[in-house]
């Protein structure tokens, strides 16, 4: 067991990018959706140990838009699997007072597990331990997009960053200070474009279902020790 050894500085907000399932299964011979489920095992191995360090929210990359170029099998095995996670973990999250929020289009979601998604929402609500944000259905390019629409249609001529920023998916929560992208790849794949502006990212080797708390904690320990700059000369 890992020793809670106190790391300071610690991020408000970290986003994950959460890669390398496919590639995790290919490697143990299993089918590609046998990724996916241990990547599910992860996120839940990530929630409690971000608790643990009392990390305020995290958005989980979870589905984004141009998933939905994969096979039939491989979206229909994700969605099944999203499923089970909700019913199966809906008590651990009223009871350890983790609030679940998501960003994206869920209209284009089955329509039950839209109905799950949102009885897990309206039952924690009111939880403040951590914030839990799912993208499901997301990218940042459609929902810039989404957001210049909506100003548009309100009839607004102009708006400040400020005001731009609350026509996001992501107005009630802050902007990620970490974001972290598993497997090695150093890209962000369209995720966060507008709230990333300002993020430290880190790119650690390690596939998404591998990745545990020693894994975060290095991670963290790698965030504490950057000195954050926010466009001014030092």
């Amino acid at each position: 067991m890992l020793k809670n050894k106190t790391i300071k500085n610690l991020p408000t907000h970290i986003g994950i990018i959460m890669d390398g399932n496919g590639r995790w299964a290919t490697n143990q011979g299993l089918p590609r959706n046998m990724g996916h489920k241990e990547g599910i095992n992860a996120v839940d191995r990530t929630i409690d140990a971000l608790i643990k360090l009392k990390v305020k929210f995290v958005t989980f990359f979870a589905f984004s838009t141009e998933n939905w170029k994969r096979s039939k099998d491989e979206i229909d095995g994700i969605f099944n699997l999203t499923r089970e996670y909700l019913k199966t973990k809906k008590d651990k999250f009223i009871n350890r007072g983790i609030k679940l929020t998501t960003i994206g289009e869920l209209s284009k979601f089955p329509k039950d597990l839209q109905n799950e998604l949102t009885s897990m929402k309206k039952e924690t609500k009111n939880n403040d331990k951590i914030i839990v944000n799912l993208a499901l259905n997301y990218g940042g390019r459609n929902e810039i997009v989404r957001a210049v629409n909506n100003i548009i249609a309100s009839g607004k001529q102009t708006v400040s960053e400020e005001e731009f920023a609350t026509y996001l998916d992501t107005t009630s929560i802050p902007d990620p200070d970490f974001i972290i992208r598993t497997s090695g790849e150093e890209r962000v794949s369209n995720f966060m474009l507008y709230q990333m502006a300002y993020s430290e990212f880190y790119f650690p080797s390690v596939l998404w279902p591998d990745f545990n708390e020693r894994h975060l904690r290095k991670a963290l320990k790698v965030y504490s020790k950057r000195k954050r700059r926010f466009g001014g000369i030092k």
